[in-house]
């Protein structure tokens, strides 16, 4: 049979593996040679169900296969695709393996694209720093911080993320690093400031700064980070930023961050900008507020508003 067809029965004996309610022994084993095989583009779908079914007996396969994928990785596993869903499967089965998000969070793997080569691994090693933390690897944060300074940004991110999940104080002067010394990337500064939040409120005024201080795309990750995390003394600081701009899509940003702060003066202020606002100003207001849809009392505050300010952009866009 040609590789391509024995790879499309491969794939359809998966999918109808995956239509089953419950497994049987003939069943896992299908799974376990589809593990041990050469055929990385059906590991993904065939971990989804060791997932669903809790299939742990199938881990040590998982690990062998995870570990010889490592090898000459672009030829038996093109973009990490299979072993990134080996270690998804582990971590999301709470079942870490140190050894295999070690290996995972410090490899590289360079393809051949349009003349070039790229390294199709930083979300591996961002997932196995997930793994790691989950482990409790006693120098994670060692691991976390070599990661912080990896050349690409999905990979520090993910580095960030897992910083602030470890729970741990002691990655508080991590993040802080390298939020002074900067990223070029969004998504990197914007995983700092989450993850500083988390791992401590007495971080909040690092993050005032930057939403004070900073370049626009900086205050709007600030201000969504400080809303997402409720700091209550962020909703004078964002408003006066709100104020202050006049750039559309940051001000729309910015009621955004004061709708998930959900304290008493925010909810006021969102509603008076409904209530007595500028069209665009309760428009941006409205969309805000729209986190409350399925908040009853809130809800109805909102729709008596808007019934009373008779304006029929706003009641189409409330019954969407």
């Amino acid at each position: 049979m040609a590789k391509s067809r024995r790879l499309e029965a491969t794939l359809e004996a998966v999918k109808a593996i995956g239509r089953l309610e419950t497994l049987g022994a003939g069943e896992i084993e299908s799974l376990r040679k589809i593990i041990r095989g050469k055929q990385p583009i059906a590991i993904a779908p065939t971990t989804k169900i060791i997932i669903r079914h809790s299939l742990i007996q199938l881990i040590p396969d998982m690990v062998t296969a995870f570990d010889r994928m490592l090898v000459n990785g672009a030829d038996t596993d093109p973009n990490c695709k299979a072993k990134w869903a080996i270690a998804n499967t582990l971590y999301q089965l709470e079942k870490p393996n140190a050894d295999l998000f070690l290996s995972g969070i410090r490899h590289v793997q360079p393809e051949p694209v349009w003349g070039k080569t790229i390294d199709t691994a930083p979300p591996l090693r961002s997932l196995c720093a997930l793994g790691l933390v989950q482990a409790n690897y006693s120098k994670v944060l060692e691991e976390l911080a070599d990661l912080l300074a990896d050349p690409e940004h999905d990979a520090r991110a993910g580095a960030a993320r897992a910083v602030g999940y470890s729970q741990n104080p002691a990655g508080i002067p991590l993040l802080r690093l390298k939020v002074l010394m900067g990223d070029a990337e969004p998504q990197v500064m914007s995983e700092c400031f989450i993850a500083l939040l988390k791992l401590s409120g007495e971080q909040a005024p690092m993050v005032l700064c930057a939403l004070e201080s900073g370049s626009p795309a900086l205050q709007e990750l600030a201000a969504i980070a400080l809303g997402e995390a409720r700091i209550p003394e962020a909703f004078p600081a964002i408003k006066r930023q709100w104020q202050r701009t006049r750039e559309t899509d940051l001000r729309g940003s910015f009621l955004l961050a004061i709708a998930t702060l959900r304290s008493e003066d925010s909810m006021a202020f969102l509603l008076d900008q409904l209530e007595r606002g500028n069209l665009p100003d309760a428009k941006d207001a409205l969309i805000a507020l729209d986190i409350y849809r399925n908040t009853t009392e809130i809800w109805q505050q909102i729709i008596r508003i808007i019934q009373f300010r008779e304006n029929a952009e706003l009641t189409a866009m409330s019954m969407r």
